[in-house]
């Protein structure tokens, strides 16, 4: 297939989308061999209250409504990485909803306990609201913020991290009066056994298993299956047009080769590597086709495929690529 793109065009966007690849500036800072930070020596031993749920977790996110009921649940990423070359905690939560929020958590050696400062996409603030705890006896790490409740009694907004391991962890936000005999639940995030491997052979092989099939309906030229492997706002990048952007559109973009029949079809992935709901994958393809009489071609080619769990599934979302000559 006509697979062919500047590869300095192809590489720049696929930095900007994976920009913790590029090399960190201080030893414990983010790095392509450590994508979430190393823990500073010199930084308080509380910092590794955290230690369990640095990196990436698949959440369900569970909030109430006005009527008091729950919300149907929406799924979400919640990461935790070491920041300021390993002497603090970020996290942040990325929802399918769209509401992102996130936190910068340091440790006080002077108060000895943590203190959170929050910020969200829903509304900037000037001022960042601020909780402040520690990890009690039970392991679990809980934090406060005085808050009083809408009848006026004063009491706190309570923060808790539990069941925490190395396969993730559940949270808890609630109301509760000064003596905490009075809990109100009002947001409750499951994230266990969430925890996302950076080498997880299980996704890695789905994302082989995808490939293959696109490979098998371009073959079959099933245009409809191949547009199903891309995601719903997928961008595809051809040379010398205007990128080709959504599932239709990349389908009557497929259908404008059906008069080449394909023989053959394959990518084999130099590297693919998973960061939570995305992945990005590069190798080679190589193919052959025949066009009515014409003689049989022989092609081959170097790819970039950013993915992107659809639903579940994985599914490409930016898919540029370079045909090398023969």
């Amino acid at each position: 297939m006509g697979k062919t793109i500047h590869m300095k065009t192809a590489f720049s966007s696929f930095l900007l989308l994976v920009p913790m690849l590029l090399l960190a500036q201080y030893d414990f800072d983010a790095s392509s061999e450590h994508p979430f930070g190393l823990p500073n020596p010199k930084a308080p031993k509380e910092l590794m209250d955290y230690a369990p749920m640095i990196g990436e977790c698949n959440c369900k996110s569970y909030s109430r409504k006005a009527d008091q009921t729950w919300a149907e649940p929406v799924d979400m990423v919640w990461r935790f990485k070491y920041i300021m070359n390993g002497m603090g905690i970020q996290d942040e939560t990325l929802k399918d909803d769209q509401t992102h929020s996130g936190s910068i958590r340091q440790f006080s050696q002077d108060s000895t306990r943590w203190y959170v400062h929050y910020y969200t996409n829903r509304a900037v603030s000037t001022t960042l609201r601020t909780w402040e705890g520690n990890k009690d006896e039970e392991g679990k790490i809980v934090l406060y913020r005085e808050q009083k409740a809408p009848n006026g009694t004063d009491g706190f907004y309570r923060l808790s991290f539990y069941d925490i391991d190395e396969k993730g962890f559940k949270w808890v936000g609630e109301w509760v009066d000064k003596t905490e005999s009075v809990v109100f639940p009002t947001w409750k995030i499951d994230c266990s056994n969430g925890k996302i491997s950076q080498s997880n052979p299980e996704e890695k092989n789905k994302i082989i298993a995808a490939s293959r099939s696109f490979s098998n309906a371009y073959i079959a030229q099933d245009f409809d299956e191949m547009a199903n492997i891309y995601t719903h706002d997928a961008k595809l990048i051809p040379l010398g047009v205007p990128i080709v952007e959504g599932r239709e559109a990349i389908k009557e973009r497929w259908k404008m080769g059906k008069e080449t029949k394909i023989l053959s079809h394959g990518m084999d992935a130099s590297e693919i590597t998973i960061i939570g709901n995305y992945a990005y994958d590069y190798g080679y393809y190589h193919g052959t086709s025949q066009k009515g009489k014409e003689p049989l071609a022989q092609w081959k080619g170097k790819y970039v495929v950013v993915w992107k769990k659809e639903a579940g599934a994985w599914k490409m979302y930016i898919d540029i690529w370079n045909r090398l000559r023969d």
